[in-house]
């Protein structure tokens, strides 16, 4: 049975692995999330890294400069599961992400866009 500093471990590394998701796939930089929220980039740092707890005001701020509800730093929590690091695929798909959003041209962006759904529609089909 797990006592409750594991579980409330657990749940901070589990909100900050969540920020840090939501924060990378909108293209952010952790200095850009800090000042959206009002820390300096140690502080998000140590959020996302689940090493300092996220006030319940702070989590709403974070919300919303992220553009999600409260509850989204929740899903997929499980206190009878280990913490886990983020999948390889997951850790890729996000990179991918970043990177598109940093693309200026709207027509590179549209074809690389329409290049991995060819090759998504081509994996099918093998």
């Amino acid at each position: 049975m797990l006592n409750t500093r594991d579980i409330e471990g657990r749940i901070e590394r589990h909100v900050g692995r969540r920020i840090r998701e939501r924060r990378i796939l909108l293209g952010l930089t952790q200095q850009r999330l800090a000042e959206m929220i009002g820390v300096t980039y140690q502080q998000a740092h140590k959020y996302e890294r689940g090493i300092n707890r996220v006030s319940a005001g702070r989590l709403y701020e974070l919300a919303q400069a992220l553009g999600v509800e409260v509850g989204y730093f929740f899903e997929g929590f499980d206190a009878r599961q280990p913490c886990e690091q983020m999948p390889e695929r997951q850790r890729m798909s996000l990179d991918v992400a970043r990177n598109f959003s940093r693309i200026r041209d709207e027509r590179s962006r549209e074809a690389l866009a329409q290049l991995c759904r060819v090759m998504a529609d081509g994996a099918r089909e093998i």
